[in-house]
């Protein structure tokens, strides 16, 4: 599990075609790796990951399915490309952002940025079957980044962000038309299930 608060930004130092599958090596200088070990999780891009080897002291290997491929948005990575890092709660985390199990749902595809006052808007459209979990004032994660939803129209929503965050995230680098990771609240998915147990329950 994860806040959906992001630690650093690292970048994809290589990117190894392995069988039908990727390994990836990431860098980065601002996550603390003391106290890592092989096997433990790691959050790319709100993606999930498992350490399988490190690399000296600032970078650790980590392997891709064929299935995360397809489902989000690492069939874009190349070397160089900056990614967001947040390393797995343990039990003295704060919980700053909100639930995120590193699941990706979908992919979304930024469709406007404008500036409001010293935050930056983003409309986002989502896709269509992810929308009915997207409500306003709701959370969400974007590319690992826990995030309050502002409006919401049908499968679009905007989000705000702050310089801070614009600063130390991916965030600074989208443009209109840049796709994304997303991760939905993770309780709109539980309501939803008890709700339809509860209806099916309700006709026999």
């Amino acid at each position: 599990m994860f806040t959906g608060i992001i630690q650093a930004l690292g970048r994809v130092a290589d990117l190894q075609q392995v069988g039908g599958d990727v390994r990836l090596l990431i860098e980065s200088s601002d996550l603390p790796l003391a106290n890592a070990n092989i096997g433990d999780s790691i959050a790319v891009n709100g993606v999930c990951l498992t350490v399988t080897e490190f690399q000296g002291s600032n970078a650790f290997w980590m392997d891709v399915s064929c299935e995360t491929i397809n489902c989000t948005t690492f069939n874009e990575l190349a070397v160089e490309s900056q990614v967001n890092l947040e390393k797995s709660l343990t039990p003295e985390s704060a919980l700053g952002g909100h639930l995120v199990t590193g699941h990706v749902d979908g992919m979304g595809q930024v469709l406007k940025i404008t500036t409001e006052a010293r935050s930056t808007r983003f409309l986002i459209e989502a896709p269509q079957v992810l929308a009915k979990y997207i409500a306003a004032k709701g959370s969400i994660c974007i590319d690992g980044t826990s995030l309050t939803v502002n409006t919401v129209e049908n499968n679009q929503f905007d989000i705000n962000i702050i310089p801070h965050t614009l600063e130390n995230t991916l965030f600074s680098t989208y443009r209109v038309g840049t796709r994304v990771n997303l991760e939905v609240d993770i309780i709109a998915r539980y309501v939803e299930r008890m709700t339809l147990f509860a209806n099916e329950s309700a006709s026999e």
